[in-house]
């Protein structure tokens, strides 16, 4: 029977897009590295008290006070156990992709809840993106970018914005009909629809999306420190690779504690805007 030579024509395509796009990819690294750089720099240059003092005052504006206590227990278990620095960057790094991941995500879901044409094109490609191993992202994203915190961003970004695109456009479109005919019947134009109408109902299904976008960052961070990605990856990668049992659990409790705290301030949000919402409609 014949064979496809797909992984064939995929790297001829990868030699040819690294040899003609090397500007291209050498831009978005140094643009990506910046970024990085600057939230670790931020993050770390910023006394641990201090830190852990604003995440904990985060956790309870925009959550509850049950949170605060959580996050200020387990930042200050973090802190104890020699891991903040490599905390503080894998915080840098799941922030920064998850700002991109969004920049381009919710853009699209909202082409998508808006155009049938675009929503049949991108779904395949998203069922892609969240279906293909995350390991086999390593390999052009170390191709592209060489091997450090880049080309772990890049593949994070990918694996990771799926959810932001799907529920953007789920959001909008659960918006009830009666509310935007009422919208046009005020003579409001698509602009106006859209960002004073479609995205504050959808926003409580958009933060979901943040949500699940952070958490498969997080979800990332051991599989990018094997292509040189910093923070509490190489941690639990020693672990594995060096039998190092309890070394490995540390970094593992630490990424553990650095998610509850993200999804846990990232719920709040969403249920706070939950009840704006309700009250909006029940006016």
């Amino acid at each position: 029977m014949y064979r496809l030579p797909i992984g064939d024509y995929v790297e001829r395509l990868t030699d040819w897009l690294t040899v003609n796009w090397a500007g291209f990819f050498g831009a978005i690294k140094e643009f990506l590295l910046g970024i990085i750089t600057s939230f670790e720099w931020l993050f770390t240059i910023i006394p641990f008290y201090i830190m852990i003092i604003l995440i904990t005052l985060l956790a309870w504006k925009l959550a509850n006070k049950g949170v605060a206590i959580f996050t200020l227990v387990g930042l200050l278990i973090v802190q104890s156990i020699d891991l903040w620095t490599e905390t503080m960057q894998t915080l840098a790094l799941v922030i920064t992709s998850t700002l991109i991941a969004l920049i381009i995500g919710i853009p699209l879901g909202i082409w998508m809840s808006r155009s049938e044409a675009a929503n049949k094109i991108i779904r395949p490609i998203l069922d892609f993106m969240q279906t293909m191993p995350a390991f086999v992202y390593l390999i052009p994203a170390v191709y592209f970018f060489d091997l450090g915190m880049v080309p772990g961003a890049v593949a994070t970004i990918i694996f990771a914005m799926p959810p932001a695109v799907r529920l953007t456009n789920l959001g909008i479109r659960q918006v009830p009909k009666e509310v935007i005919e009422a919208s046009k019947a005020f003579g409001s134009t698509d602009k106006q629809m859209l960002f004073k109408v479609q995205i504050p109902l959808a926003m409580p299904t958009i933060l979901a999306g943040l949500n699940q976008t952070i958490m498969l960052s997080l979800s990332m961070v051991v599989i990018s420190a094997m292509i040189g990605a910093s923070g509490l990856g190489i941690t639990v990668l020693k672990g594995i690779t060096q039998l190092r049992v309890g070394e490995g659990f540390e970094g593992g409790l630490a990424v553990v504690i650095l998610a509850m705290i993200l999804d846990r301030i990232t719920q709040g949000l969403g249920q706070s805007k939950k009840k704006i919402s309700k009250r909006e409609n029940s006016k």
